[in-house]
């Protein structure tokens, strides 16, 4: 089952790849540690669903990290038996891939807009090689799971921690706030950390050359961001 549900998700040419954003003064801890972990492991004092309000300076392991200000998520938008600081805290387990190149590219766009002096950067990474050895910590959104929506009352669904949908039950659960089929997948979402990132790292991408680590040198690709 595990071979039929990764080879449905990666079977399109546009989703055989992962992409992370992150700031490009987070690659060389990144590359250091050979990991991307979740904010609760990053910004433990958080952990609780803590509104994160501001970008924070953490260290983790030694390693300098900045962690991006939460969206604010207003409570019309949460489902009855969830509250906002339950799903920060949900969403803070995990670290936050993107299956298409599309949004991924709209989310560095995004945090550009708003912060035209900062640099970011984009991870490209292998899917199935990624899903396969992370599978037991996969999880699959339908939705921008930490976005906050302009009008919330005219949301189809509601958040909660039940949209994160483990990807052994893909294709088998059905459900109006969960993805049933590949082309749904708007979030792919890894427990706690994603470990020997370097191992599925197909390219590297940022606005500035001069931040991305030596050892990644060879993946860098310009123009991107």
């Amino acid at each position: 089952m595990k071979t039929i549900t990764l080879a449905a998700i990666t079977k399109s040419p546009l989703r055989r790849s992962l992409y992370h954003f992150t700031r490009a003064r987070n690659l060389p801890g990144i590359a250091g540690l050979d990991r991307l972990a979740a904010s609760v492991l990053l910004d433990p004092e958080h952990a609780c669903g803590m509104h994160r309000t501001t970008l924070q300076q953490s260290r983790y392991q030694g390693r300098s990290v900045w962690l991006n200000a939460h969206l604010r998520i207003t409570p019309e938008a949460m489902a009855p038996d969830t509250t906002p600081e339950q799903f920060r805290a949900c969403l803070d387990r995990h670290v936050f891939l993107w299956p298409t190149e599309r949004d991924c590219l709209a989310m560095a766009a995004m945090y550009s807009r708003r912060e035209p002096g900062e640099h970011f950067a984009i991870l490209k990474f292998s899917a199935y090689e990624l899903l396969s050895d992370h599978f037991e910590h996969i999880r699959l959104s339908k939705y921008d799971s930490g976005s906050s929506p302009r009008y919330p009352h005219r949301m189809s669904y509601r958040k909660s921690c039940g949209m994160l949908l483990p990807i052994e039950r893909f294709m088998e659960a059905a459900g109006h706030s969960i993805p049933t089929k590949p082309s749904e997948i708007k979030e792919v979402l890894v427990e706690q950390q994603l470990t020997s990132v370097s191992r599925y790292l197909q390219t590297v991408y940022c606005s500035d050359p001069g931040q991305v680590p030596g050892v990644w040198k060879p993946l860098f690709m310009p123009g991107y961001l």
